[in-house]
């Protein structure tokens, strides 16, 4: 967020309904689901690793061969504690209309409609599912799915990317030789996730975002934040107000 140069209406726009959106109860009937992709180059050993043994770790050699790529889609609804996983040997608007087409009638079948958070990638659009469906089908599907998109360059925003992390350092961050391996390693992980209902816990509020924009506004608008001290020792320092300086005028925010 810091790095954007200036904070459009779009932006904030944008921004604010996600984390409205986010401090929603949890509710089946309207599930919010977050998205995102990524690509796993699969690597494959030129020796045979040593396995580890009590005392010692595995050993591997450093020389590999590369053994082509696969696309990762997740889907993770993160107050239902549930993600949907699926591994591609390509990332085009079919695989993406194909897995959305996944979370509608199979994942997410008894949901009246997906509240689905999505970056803005080329393949992310209503279009990918005409394209692959034709319109028939296509508009049954969307009856049934609300595109909610990130500000651009902020797919921080994005939920399915914490879940992402999460499953690199779990999972899939180490050498994989095959798509089937892949797809076995998820899929058990992915599992033991979802029958211990593993939420993700958002902590990034409006409040927070406002004062993250007092690095991020160009010079014309000036933020200036009041931050009164403590009222009684057991109370946190908070800020109050915030105060938009724009035209030698003053208003709050």
């Amino acid at each position: 967020m810091w790095c954007i140069q200036e904070i459009t209406e779009e932006y904030k726009t944008r921004m604010y309904c996600l984390l409205e959106l986010y401090k929603e109860q949890y509710d089946p009937c309207h599930p919010l689901v977050c998205m995102d992709e990524k690509s796993k180059q699969l690597l494959k050993d030129n020796r045979k690793p040593i396995t580890a043994k009590p005392g010692k770790l595995e050993k591997y050699d450093y020389e590999y061969k590369r053994n082509g790529t696969c696309n990762i889609f997740v889907a993770v609804e993160p107050k239902g504690g549930i993600r949907c996983i699926k591994v591609t040997d390509t990332r085009t608007k079919k695989d993406f209309a194909e897995f959305i087409e996944e979370l509608v009638e199979w994942y997410f079948s008894k949901a009246d409609y997906i509240q689905l958070v999505l970056d803005n990638l080329n393949t992310h659009f209503e279009g990918s599912l005409f394209e692959t469906f034709g319109k028939r089908k296509a508009k049954r599907l969307l009856k049934r799915i609300r595109f909610i998109y990130t500000p651009k360059h902020a797919s921080w925003l994005n939920m399915a990317e914490i879940e992402i992390n999460i499953m690199d350092r779990q999972c899939t961050g180490g050498r994989v030789e095959s798509k089937e391996k892949l797809e076995s390693d998820v899929k058990i992980w992915s599992k033991e996730r979802n029958d211990n209902k593993r939420n993700i816990e958002w902590k990034f509020t409006r409040q927070d975002a406002d004062i993250s924009l007092l690095g991020s506004v160009t010079v014309k608008q000036r933020l200036v934040l009041f931050v009164p001290g403590k009222v009684k020792s057991d109370e946190p320092v908070c800020a109050k107000f915030i105060l938009l300086i724009k035209n030698n005028k003053i208003t709050r925010v």
